[in-house]
């Protein structure tokens, strides 16, 4: 297992998903059904599915480009991620699904809700980066969960202490870093 794609993956996801709307999600569902235990275990079930997708796109996507044109797309996609990850998401109506239970609310929302968002295209980047389907999912997954659970179990009481402002800055500066690591990797193969 390579270690560095899962702790990449994990710090990256883990910075990133503070404030973000699958964050606010997990608080919303929290509140409303007060049952941390099948929450956790819909965001587990919704976030590795999504992100085992995610990171077999990537891996196959990075297998059919060449490394060195793969570079700079790299480089532009973490350093767009890190632009866009300085807009603060706000929760839209998904939060409003089906009404199936605590479990399967979660898994089903937060499915859709990853469907097309930061995370799930950095983690599409991760796995073309590091190659490795299973520790980018591992990295990403493990960061989801920390950050949702965050959310889930401690929520009330983090929502007003966490400047959220320097939590999006510092996950930017980590997306730009992975975006200028992977421009300095496609200069150096050329």
């Amino acid at each position: 297992m390579d270690f560095q794609a899962v702790a990449g993956s994990f710090a990256l996801v883990a910075i990133s998903e503070m404030g973000d709307k699958t964050q606010l999600l997990a608080f919303s569902l929290a509140a409303r059904f007060k049952k941390p235990v099948p929450i956790m275990g819909g965001i587990f079930l919704a976030t590795i599915l999504n992100h085992g997708l995610a990171s077999t796109v990537g891996q196959w996507v990075s297998n059919r480009v060449p490394a060195s044109i793969m570079a700079f797309v790299l480089a532009a996609l973490f350093i767009g991620f890190g632009i866009w990850t300085l807009k603060p998401d706000e929760m839209d109506e998904t939060a409003k699904g089906p009404q199936l239970g605590a479990f399967l609310t979660t898994a089903f929302l937060f499915f859709l809700a990853e469907m097309g968002d930061k995370t799930q295209l950095a983690t599409v980047a991760l796995a073309a980066r590091f190659h490795s389907v299973a520790a980018v999912t591992i990295g990403t997954t493990t960061g989801m969960m920390l950050t949702d659970g965050l959310a889930v179990f401690l929520g009330e009481r983090l929502a007003g202490t966490a400047q959220m402002k320097w939590i999006r800055w510092a996950a930017a500066g980590l997306f730009m870093l992975f975006g200028i690591a992977s421009l300095i990797a496609g200069l150096r193969s050329h």
